[in-house]
């Protein structure tokens, strides 16, 4: 079976100004993420293409869903995204980032799974105000205040608060 993101464009290629719409639902399966932060729902495709004198401009977007852990308080996370794209297709690529057009037909797929695997956060928050777990007793600050007296400071920086503190006394 042909993937639906395999497009004839033989006519689009007949003349420049000629356009084509692709707006499909493919398996996550199909795209062969390789990648365990992609999920296996499907994902939506929807790109304009448009023949130009030198090649066929591809945009729009496409949608998916990815899985992950907040880097402060390791909750699980399941997020839909949406990525921009706007790429390039020619049959003899002047561009190091041009896709090639093959026998008439361009490729859609490595290109929309690229896309969608450099979008994916690499350091995911569950919120922006996530407070993360205390960093002396381990309690999730999202639950409430720890019991903690006050905050130790990094004795790296032991130097540097007994300098401070002389100067804000010389201050005074």
């Amino acid at each position: 079976m042909a993937t639906p993101l395999i497009v004839n464009v033989v006519e689009l290629l007949r003349r420049p100004g000629n356009t084509k719409d692709v707006d499909v639902s493919v398996g996550a399966a199909d795209l062969v993420f390789d990648d365990e932060r992609m999920t296996a729902s499907d994902v939506g495709v929807r790109l304009h293409l448009e023949a130009l004198s030198n090649g066929i401009s591809v945009h729009g977007t496409t949608t998916a869903e990815w899985k992950g852990e907040c880097r402060r308080c390791l909750t699980p996370l399941v997020r839909p995204m949406t990525v921009e794209v706007d790429e390039m297709y020619q049959a003899l690529p002047d561009s190091p980032d041009a896709h090639v057009i093959d026998n008439d037909q361009i490729n859609l797929l490595p290109m929309v799974r690229e896309n969608l695997l450099l979008a994916i956060p690499l350091g995911p928050l569950c919120a922006d105000d996530c407070p993360g777990f205390c960093p002396q007793c381990g309690t999730d600050l999202k639950t409430g205040p720890c019991g903690c007296s006050r905050p130790v400071g990094d004795v790296r920086w032991a130097a540097l608060d007994a300098l401070k503190e002389r100067l804000g006394d010389a201050q005074e």
